[in-house]
């Protein structure tokens, strides 16, 4: 029964070979290759009109939501990332039949493969929420000194939509920066400056960025002075970021705590204990 398993899981692993170089022509005929494009991206090319029909509005809402949080290019259309999704189902479908090799029980070897597809298809969201959280929290430690350049900017006579370009345009390379260009760039294709606002706030997703752009809608309709708020929220993001300093503080001890539990202290107990258990089986104990 071993040969059995060990001669599928070889199978599968020569035909997803095989599938590999003879559909390489095929996936090239999608389009050349970009110098910085992973091996992959012709397969999603070509993959991607055969999955186009099946593109809900409920996929498209997600990647629209999600894609400019987690800083996905404009080249992932909701088509190439359902290929994309579907092309590592594929590629976990065939990991899970090789894991039959290692001769697992039938129940488990039954449903091995359809486990691998089911992860490789859901892997790719799971991916792409974790580089927003990742994105975000870097975000959040840019805003303070973009608020004080915004501040420095306004106070020197700039406008508002005058200020915001000088800060997309000098201020240190990031993911807010980005952000921001981004919005900014809506604004040349006649979007008023109340909705790229909105705009760079949904997709930078950060509580600060939020506050900011509600202030600044609130100082437009009542005429309020912006040098004096923007000092303010610059303060107040400023202070934000070292409460979570602190709090970040206060949270490594307990994190710490397990490694020192699982390796620290035994070696500790270990150092100390074996000069005693030799003195006591010296003594006959």
């Amino acid at each position: 029964m071993a040969w059995f398993w060990s001669g599928l899981g070889l199978a599968a692993l020569a035909v997803c070979l095989a599938c590999w170089v003879l559909g390489a022509p095929w996936a090239g005929q999608a389009g050349p290759r970009a110098p910085r494009s992973p091996f992959w991206w012709p397969w999603v090319l070509a993959l991607a009109p055969a999955c186009a029909p099946w593109v809900t509005w409920s996929m498209r809402r997600h990647l629209r939501q999600w894609g400019p949080r987690a800083g996905l290019a404009a080249d992932w259309l909701p088509e190439r990332w359902l290929a994309a999704r579907v092309l590592l189902a594929g590629v976990g479908a065939l990991l899970g039949a090789a894991v039959v090799a290692l001769g697992p029980p039938p129940v488990l070897a039954a449903g091995a493969a359809p486990a691998g597809a089911l992860l490789g298809f859901l892997w790719p969201d799971q991916v792409l929420r974790r580089r927003a959280a990742a994105r975000r929290l870097r975000m959040a430690r840019e805003l303070p000194f973009m608020l004080d350049l915004l501040t420095l900017c306004v106070e020197a006579g700039l406008s508002l939509p005058a200020a915001l370009r000088q800060v997309a345009g000098h201020a240190p390379p990031g993911p807010l920066r980005q952000s921001l260009r981004d919005a900014i760039a809506l604004e040349r294709t006649g979007v008023e400056r109340g909705r790229w606002l909105a705009q760079w706030a949904d997709w930078a997703d950060v509580p600060g960025v939020r506050n900011l752009v509600l202030a600044l809608a609130q100082a437009d309709r009542l005429g309020m002075s912006l040098g004096p708020l923007l000092r303010a929220q610059a303060e107040r993001q400023l202070s934000e970021r070292f409460a979570r300093a602190e709090t970040l503080a206060l949270q490594a001890p307990v994190r710490m705590l397990f490694p020192m539990v699982l390796c620290i202290f035994p070696c500790t107990f270990l150092v100390i204990g074996f000069p005693v258990a030799v003195k006591l089986l010296d003594a006959g104990f």
